[in-house]
């Protein structure tokens, strides 16, 4: 009888394999890479990385999200809702793909005809109201749909007293967030003393209170009281420089100034601040905050200047429109 005798063990060939498999595993692209890219505002990073990820498999649904929330920050929203669309389809329990399908569409809806707008707008509140439902204590998700109630007509589901118990529930969960939802009702049914109060509390109860200083400035801008914006402003940039996680603030200031046409080597120092800081997030994405500075470095005279945020700008997001558009309009004589 034949017996199959052990092979002397190769002592180099498993250690070879082992080395190998590391670097390939070392060279395969992670979801943790993509998203790092997507909040450093890489977006052609991201989208790159994202196209060599299996197309299968059980971290497709959130490939899908993150490919979403990539195309979202773009302003390419019809591409965002479909990947959103995708990765709820595959998850359907999971509440923050519920959220950002909300978010896509909604942006469709506001760049959409009246009777389309119509109909994504009901959608829109039904993916809100599916992620608050999957998590009464996603806090994002309770400020999305309290908005969407604020605004809204009642023809596709909106209404203040709506927005006013998503406030209730935002009382348990983020205390700040439901002060600032309590101001924007306020604000809009024109009780600007008790809008006030609330955007002070919210400053008083946040974590981080930059941001909320940010809204304060906004509602002060609202009122033209500009003075009183401008302290505001400056009162969230000093905050924000010794708070890690106010890159939005700074981000959110900035545009407030560049709207209200004040201080715009102000708003242009808070950009800066942001771009060279180490608190960015795809909530302002940097490919973004490089096209603003590239206005603002304009209107103060510095083309130079301006040309280098802009090819910084393209550099992160070759696609990103308003980067060409303004790429095409600097470079008419």
């Amino acid at each position: 009888m034949f017996v199959a005798h052990a092979q002397p063990a190769d002592p180099v060939l498993p250690a070879s394999i082992a080395r190998d498999q590391a670097q390939a595993q070392d060279q395969t692209p992670s979801l943790d890479q993509a998203n790092t890219a997507l909040q450093a505002g890489e977006a052609d990073k991201a989208l790159n990385l994202l196209a060599s990820m299996p197309l299968s498999g059980p971290s497709q649904a959130q490939t899908l999200n993150i490919l979403c929330r990539v195309r979202f920050s773009l302003e390419q929203f019809d591409a965002a809702a479909t990947a959103c669309e995708k990765s709820v389809s595959l998850d359907p329990q999971n509440s923050d793909y519920h959220l950002w399908l909300g978010r896509a569409l909604g942006e469709r809806a506001a760049n959409s005809s009246f009777l389309t707008a119509f109909s994504l707008a009901k959608r829109t509140r039904a993916e809100f109201e599916q992620a608050v439902q999957l998590n009464p204590r996603n806090a994002e998700a309770l400020t999305s749909l309290g908005e969407f109630y604020r605004q809204a007509p009642p023809v596709v589901g909106g209404g203040v007293d709506k927005a006013q118990n998503i406030a209730i529930q935002l009382d348990k969960v983020d205390p700040s967030r439901s002060h600032i939802l309590r101001g924007n009702i306020a604000e809009q049914q024109k009780d600007y003393a008790t809008a006030e109060q609330q955007f002070h509390q919210a400053i008083a109860t946040a974590a981080h209170p930059a941001q909320a200083w940010t809204i304060l400035a906004g509602f002060y801008g609202h009122r033209q009281r500009f003075p009183d914006m401008e302290t505001a402003m400056h009162t969230a940039l000093n905050t924000a420089l010794h708070d890690h996680h106010a890159g939005v603030a700074l981000y959110d200031g900035a545009g407030l100034l560049t709207e209200s046409k004040r201080d715009p080597q102000l708003a242009a120092t808070m950009l800066d601040d942001y771009l060279n800081g180490t608190s960015k997030t795809e909530e302002a994405p940097a490919f973004i905050a490089h096209i603003r500075l590239a206005r603002l470095k304009q209107q103060l005279g510095d083309q130079p200047a301006a040309d280098r945020e802009r090819a910084a700008a393209l550099a992160l997001a070759h696609d990103y429109k308003p980067a060409q558009d303004f790429r095409a309009q600097a470079a008419t004589p």
